[in-house]
């Protein structure tokens, strides 16, 4: 597969989880919000702002990451697949998934603590706290491998 199409690919799957991400914080998990709130004859409405607030807050670090990783398809489709810049966008890309996963551990844990949280939603908020783990763990591994290649194309470069 040639760099310009493999950029365009990685342009359009950037965009599409964006978009996917957008339906998510816009609509799904208010509409799911609401729904459970009403649950038990209102029982659980006063936990639904500061749960959406709570939410809410997450989606910034997923945005800024995917603007990175879309500066990222661009240097690709420039040809420049190895360069420092990309390794250290993809070790900010590593930081913000740390970042946003550390926070919502630490939320839901005191959501938990407040009587404001459901254990079977605690339970299913730790396998996104994981997913989160994941991606911090390719991008920063992603990163030390775009970093040695570079070193080693700016070495090759230098030769004769």
């Amino acid at each position: 597969m040639k760099q310009k199409t493999l950029a365009l690919l990685l342009k359009i799957v950037i965009v599409g989880v964006a978009v996917c991400a957008a339906v998510v914080y816009a609509a799904i998990i208010p509409e799911t919000g609401k729904s459970l709130a009403e649950l038990g004859g209102g029982e659980f409405a006063p936990m639904l702002t500061p749960w959406l607030v709570f939410v809410s807050l997450t989606a910034l670090p997923v945005a800024a990451a995917l603007v990175l990783a879309f500066v990222i398809a661009v240097n690709i489709g420039r040809g420049r697949s190895f360069c420092m810049r990309n390794a250290k966008l993809l070790a900010v890309i590593s930081v913000l998934a740390a970042v946003d996963s550390a926070y919502f551990l630490i939320g839901i844990l005191v959501l938990f603590f407040l009587g404001m949280n459901h254990p079977g939603i605690f339970i299913l908020s730790l396998m996104v706290c994981f997913a989160g783990l994941a991606v911090t763990v390719a991008a920063a591994a992603l990163s030390h491998y775009a970093r040695k290649a570079a070193v080693l194309q700016e070495q090759n470069d230098l030769t004769i």
